[in-house]
């Protein structure tokens, strides 16, 4: 056996100090890094929230550019610098999430505004780059949620200190049923507040359910997340975490005579999940029923306010791309007179800005190769996932609370592999810390066995 990597685990298991390119601990310049990164992805630049909506401009502001490029080269250089234990991470690193970006690169080749794909790319590699540092450095189980949850509970307190001092700004401006009155808070629609607060309720769950942080805390952290869900009025947040929240509580608390079976439950579950995407999209006759549940959860009815026909209008011009799509990031590019996008504006007489629906977005963008990576990267995930549940019960269910929260949101959200969204960054960072945390066990595994076959034992001392 090559016990190289029980070399490298055994000289990098302490990891928790060390100079950092930023000066300080490597744990709390990467921290403060991610969230710099995640406060971009959630704020509009410039704090303007008048030009939601509009044509994207062709480039950031100097400022924005600088800071993005901070990123991009910080987290470059934390790779770069531990590329013995990154060369190891990938074996662990979900395949398919590699050749989703690979073909989003490529796709500039083919795109139809090349422009846009190309600044969609620097933001995929920046977010990819600090996810990457994020779970190579300072590494310890639960690492993610340490560094993820203050963040977010802070966006959302800021949400609320928003609303309160400037309504004008933090409050959908729409008079519309579905939008008046609706906070939107520091993000840039409702709906993003909505998920905001629901993966940070998850979170707060979560730190209660393993008994991470404080009661005060705890309590502080739900009672914010759930004022923020409510007062989003997002019906999908709301419906996500009905389902995940307790999803989650049972992994955790279920009997121990329910343990063995909880691998094919969560397996049945998104069996469920899978089969009420197909009615969502209309795939299969008499799957409409299914939506029954939804339509009385959320009062919408089973076009979910019109997003059938954005998915009408959406899927059409997937037929004309069908295996490669139309370049990643090209299709929604703002309500300009020509695109293909504004097909939306001629025939539904307003511009959704997204599909309402992750999965045909995918395919919109990389056609059918994308579509299949994104399988594959679905079913890698809960396979991983539901290995590391296994080996660690607690940060296992974590993984798949989140895992299961995007799933249904994607139903009328378009977030996977969005790079607009704040979800693209989350979930990468949990992508990348389920592989960390499957190599952490195989390389303590390798470092028990390095052990045992030269005779050692805990002093280093010889078998005799």
């Amino acid at each position: 056996m090559n016990y190289g990597g029980a070399t490298l685990y055994r000289q990098s298991a302490p990891a928790g100090t060390g100079e950092s390119i930023f000066g300080g601990t490597a744990a709390t310049s990467i921290a403060i890094m991610t969230w710099v990164l995640v406060i971009f992805m959630i704020v509009p630049e410039g704090f303007d929230y008048a030009s939601i909506g509009q044509v994207a401009p062709p480039a950031g502001s100097p400022m924005s550019r600088l800071i993005w490029f901070g990123l991009l080269a910080g987290g470059g250089a934390v790779v770069i610098r531990h590329a013995p234990l990154m060369r190891l991470l990938v074996r662990e690193i979900n395949p398919f999430l590699l050749g989703m970006v690979a073909l989003a690169f490529a796709s500039v080749l083919w795109s139809i505004e090349p422009q846009f794909t190309a600044r969609r790319l620097i933001r995929i590699a920046t977010v990819l780059l600090d996810a990457l540092a994020l779970v190579l450095v300072s590494w310890r189980p639960h690492r993610l949620q340490s560094v993820l949850r203050p963040i977010l509970t802070l966006m959302l307190i800021g949400s609320i200190a928003l609303v309160s001092a400037s309504p004008d700004l933090g409050i959908e401006r729409s008079q519309s049923f579905e939008l008046a009155g609706a906070w939107h808070g520091l993000a840039t629609q409702k709906n993003g507040l909505g998920s905001l607060a629901a993966i940070t309720l998850l979170l707060w769950l979560h730190a209660w359910l393993a008994r991470e942080a404080r009661a005060p805390a705890i309590a502080a952290g739900l009672a914010v997340s759930l004022l923020c869900l409510a007062f989003s009025r997002s019906s999908t947040s709301v419906m996500a975490t009905s389902f995940t929240a307790p999803l989650m509580v049972f992994l955790l608390r279920s009997p121990a005579v329910m343990r063995r079976y909880l691998p094919v439950i969560v397996g049945i579950f998104a069996f469920a999940l899978l089969l009420y995407s197909l009615a969502v999209l209309n795939l299969v006759p008499g799957l409409g029923i299914l939506l029954r549940p939804i339509m009385m959860l959320t009062g919408k009815d089973q076009t979910f306010s019109g997003r059938t026909a954005i998915w009408d209008i959406v899927s059409d011009h997937i037929r004309e791309r069908p295996l490669l799509g139309g370049g990643y990031g090209a299709y929604w590019i703002g309500p300009v007179l020509g695109s293909p996008s504004y097909d939306q504006v001629m025939r539904l007489f307003f511009y959704p800005g997204e599909a309402h629906n992750g999965y045909l977005d995918i395919s919109n963008d990389l056609g059918m190769l994308g579509g299949v990576c994104l399988l594959g990267y679905l079913l890698v995930y809960l396979r991983q996932a539901l290995t590391l549940f296994a080996l660690e019960r607690t940060q296992g269910a974590l993984y798949l609370a989140l895992f299961f929260e995007q799933l249904i949101a994607n139903l009328s959200e378009s977030r996977w592999f969005n790079v607009l969204c704040i979800e693209f960054v989350i979930m990468t960072c949990a992508t990348l810390g389920l592989a960390r945390a499957l190599l952490e066990h195989r390389l303590q595994s390798q470092f028990r066995n390095h052990d045992t076959r030269s005779g050692t034992v805990r002093g280093g001392r010889r078998r005799r």
